[in-house]
């Protein structure tokens, strides 16, 4: 109303010193003024009419308006802290309700989106509600469907109370010392003293200066109480304690790491102290000197995990292992062993040795090998020896072992522990009794319910997990040396001829292998290159791309490459000086793509092919794509490269505790 009056003002003015003009025309020159004036008469009408409708056209819309809400509309506004505003159809704003004059807004005439920008996703349909922040007032805004009118609800003391009731919910946690008991068993005082001194009091400080409850339950474990504030503190140190505890460790020449698990979203206590387990066990299965986070209803999210796993497993332990699988082996009817797809030499070898050892137990035992796919060296070997593997084991499809299946029949699960990555998955997801072993970093879930779950990613392959069984059973376990050289095969492999992931335990494995028979130089046969693939394997190097850190992709976006080929060439690359790690990108068959990804040990593939939904270990990871090309792969890739290294560069910039 403001802008109409001034206008009215201006046009007036105008009028009226037309008017004297036309008067001073026929004083001065006896000018004829009968057009003139007819002229400003019309010009007077115009007007008047013109503002008249307009006037008419703002009130009618104030009153709608006023229907929507009734005639009490002002109190209402104000007592609700609501407000209210209509806008035309070039996004002025035409009116405004009280509550806006009283906290010193006043916008009418003015762009809408120019000044709440925030209202643009309101009005298009993509927000059904937005909310807005105006002088230290937070308000929700809704738009009525049918009309040009925003409605505001101040929302301010409502989200004050909402983020401090989130921001004091109860976060349970566990905070364990990897390898504490081991490494301050048999040594003297004084180191005993420097390891107390150097990495268990940093964590109970850390834990002080952030307010955290710690109560010791053992040497090497705490428990830790503290609220969601407390927590995003924690979050936005990125638990630089981690690497306080490792570097204390590395001057003290111990594998100790610390591994920690964080329960939150729920009020249900017993809920939180069984989640808060599993974490931590998630956590140490994973290889340690990490922290496992899940929000009750949410994925779990891992910080850390820039350590290789150290072997942790006793000979004990082993012991038992060997002992129950005897157990289950004994009171089931028959076994099924599911190998992953595309089964390796390390995965056949596994399954091999399983058989055998199911069979010394008098028990009909088959291996799902037909179905899922074989990589290629190793399906030259089983085709060159098959009558004498046909021999000793039964190899079938999932179809035909589930034509086998009974109520007590034990399904056994070597080198993987994934649904998506098992030949047998429609046999596992009816299972019963499932036992897994395997040597890989420990995925978030289980998708299935096991009874026996021995996952020991500190160990070099699986091969290496189950050939430690062989001394502890009671029956004698007879492999030949076909059989020996399978294993030993799946060992150099995955060691990448025992460079990585190589512990004591590991050649005490392959010299019980050496013992059965295994031939180092029969099994460098085995992994020969045929000339064609010498060649697949220069032309994939050839596309090789540098990037910064030490990272190496290769993408090859005109051939189909095997997943072998795949990693092999990923291994070569690392070979290069001052290469950390290695990507290689290919097509695997028709509408498949893949990455296959090595390190030396500075750079957790793992983490990156997980952000990607990969898995794998620190120094070997891995995923597959339906539906994606090359190119856009190698840019996710890029990205998640790039995240990653933000992510670690944001954790070693932390201060010192």
């Amino acid at each position: 109303m403001e802008k109409i009056n001034k206008l009215k003002i201006q046009v007036s003015l105008l009028l009226v010193f037309q008017v004297l003009i036309i008067v001073f025309f026929k004083l001065l020159w006896d000018f004829n003024i009968i057009l003139p004036s007819l002229i400003t008469i019309i010009e007077i009408a115009i007007f008047v009419i013109l503002f008249n409708v307009y006037e008419k056209d703002l009130e009618e819309t104030n009153v709608g308006i006023t229907r929507v809400l009734g005639t009490e509309a002002k109190e209402a506004f104000l007592f609700g802290e609501t407000g209210m505003l209509s806008y035309d159809d070039n996004y002025v704003i035409s009116w405004m309700s009280e509550i806006f004059e009283e906290r010193g807004f006043n916008r009418i005439g003015k762009k809408l989106l120019v000044w709440l920008p925030e209202t643009d996703d309101l009005i298009s349909g993509k927000a059904e509600e937005v909310e807005i922040v105006l002088d230290n007032h937070v308000y929700l805004v809704h738009r009525k469907d049918d009309a040009k009118v925003l409605f505001f609800r101040d929302i301010t003391e409502t989200k004050m109370f909402k983020d401090a009731y989130e921001g004091e919910q109860i976060v349970i946690g566990l905070i364990n010392l990897d390898n504490y008991e081991e490494s301050t068993r048999y040594e003297d005082e004084k180191l005993t003293s420097s390891i107390n001194n150097s990495i268990r009091q940093p964590v109970v400080e850390w834990c002080k200066r952030h307010g955290l409850l710690l109560r010791r339950l053992k040497n090497d474990r705490y428990m830790v109480v503290l609220n969601e504030n407390i927590f995003k503190e924690l979050v936005e140190d990125r638990f630089s304690i981690l690497n306080t505890v490792r570097r204390a460790a590395q001057e003290l020449d111990v594998s100790i790491t610390l591994s920690m698990s964080f329960a939150r979203g729920t009020t249900n206590f017993e809920e939180l102290d069984e989640m808060v387990i599993q974490l931590l066990d998630l956590a140490q299965s994973r290889g340690g000197d990490q922290v496992a986070i899940r929000r009750a209803g949410e994925d779990v999210k891992f910080f850390g995990g820039s350590s290789e796993a150290i072997e942790k497993r006793s000979r004990v332990r082993v012991r038992i292992m060997a002992n129950t699988l005897k157990d289950l082996i004994q009171k089931a009817g028959n076994v099924v062993i599911c190998c992953h797809k595309e089964a390796d030499f390390d995965c056949m070898g596994g399954a091999i040795a399983m058989s055998r050892i199911t069979q010394a137990y008098g028990k009909a035992c088959c291996i799902i090998a037909k179905t899922g796919g074989i990589e290629e060296k190793l399906a030259a070997v089983v085709e060159k020896n098959k009558t004498e593997l046909l021999s000793r084991h039964q190899f079938v499809t999932e179809n035909e072992a589930m034509n086998q299946y009974r109520d007590d029949t034990l399904v056994i699960m070597v080198d993987h522990h994934s649904l998506k990555q098992s030949n047998g998955s429609h046999l596992l997801e009816n299972a019963k009794k499932i036992a897994i072993f395997d040597h890989h970093r420990r995925s978030a879930d289980l998708e299935m319910n096991p009874i026996l779950v021995y996952i020991e990613a500190g160990a070099s392959s699986t091969s290496e997990l189950i050939s430690e069984f062989i001394p502890y059973l009671s029956n004698r376990i007879e492999l030949n040396e076909l059989e020996a050289n399978i294993m030993y095969a799946g060992m150099i492999i995955d060691t990448n001829r025992f460079k990585v992931r190589t512990g004591t335990r590991t050649f005490e494995a392959a010299g019980m292998l050496r013992t059965l028979g295994a031939d180092p130089l029969v099994v460098d046969e085995y992994l020969k290159d045929t000339y064609s693939e010498f060649t697949m394997k220069s032309v994939i190097m050839n596309n090789c791309e540098q990037y910064e850190k030490g990272i190496v992709i290769a993408p090859v976006t005109d051939k189909i490459v095997s997943r072998s080929m795949m990693s092999q060439v990923a291994d070569n690359i690392l070979q290069i000086k001052d290469v950390q790690a290695s990507f290689v990108i290919a097509m695997i068959n028709d509408g498949q793509i893949a990455i296959s990804a090595r390190s030396r040990g500075k750079v957790n593939v793992q983490r990156i092919m997980e952000n990607m939904h990969g898995g794998g270990h620190l120094t070997a990871a891995a995923l597959q794509r339906d539906g994606k090309d090359v190119v856009e792969l190698k840019n996710e890739l890029i990205d998640a490269i790039s995240r990653y290294f933000e992510e670690v560069d944001g954790n070693e910039s932390n201060p010192t505790e």
